[in-house]
């Protein structure tokens, strides 16, 4: 009888991968970062185990997206007080803090769980060209759209 192969956590190897996000839809972006997190890319992918590789983000604040969506998209948040509802642009959000717009897009592509939260923390983000993490000798990782 055959059965189906189901990875181990002692024989998941987790590689390093470097994005430059210039000129990149942030949507696009967003959906290929949140597969390497989740381990799609392996054959050894299990839905209920991390599989995914650390991803390093750099230039984020020179992403770009399609439409109006920099005046029109709204990120909202509420602090569970009587009139705390706070409204952001998009172009609010570039201007002040562009590695939370990153951040913001793959979690909502990641499952909703404790699973995801912990996929999320192996995702890091910088806004300009230098990042923190040469030790790990990342590997530069390329898109085809």
């Amino acid at each position: 009888m055959r059965t189906t192969y189901i990875a181990k956590t002692a024989e998941i190897e987790r590689k390093w991968f470097v994005v430059d996000a210039t000129d990149l839809t942030l949507g696009r972006l967003a959906s290929e970062v949140a597969a390497v997190l989740r381990g799609k890319h392996k054959p050894i992918y299990t839905p209920f185990l991390d599989t995914g590789d650390n991803v390093i983000i750099v230039n984020a604040d020179k992403i770009k997206v399609t439409g109006k969506k920099l005046d029109q998209k709204l990120y909202r948040k509420h602090s569970a007080y009587v009139g705390g509802f706070k409204e952001t642009t998009l172009r609010e959000m570039m201007n002040k803090k562009p590695e939370d717009v990153i951040k913001h897009a793959v979690k909502g592509m990641l499952p909703k769980n404790s699973l995801g939260r912990n996929m999320l923390k192996k995702l890091f983000v910088y806004s300009g060209s230098e990042h923190k993490h040469q030790a790990q000798n990342p590997e530069v990782l390329e898109f085809k759209f």
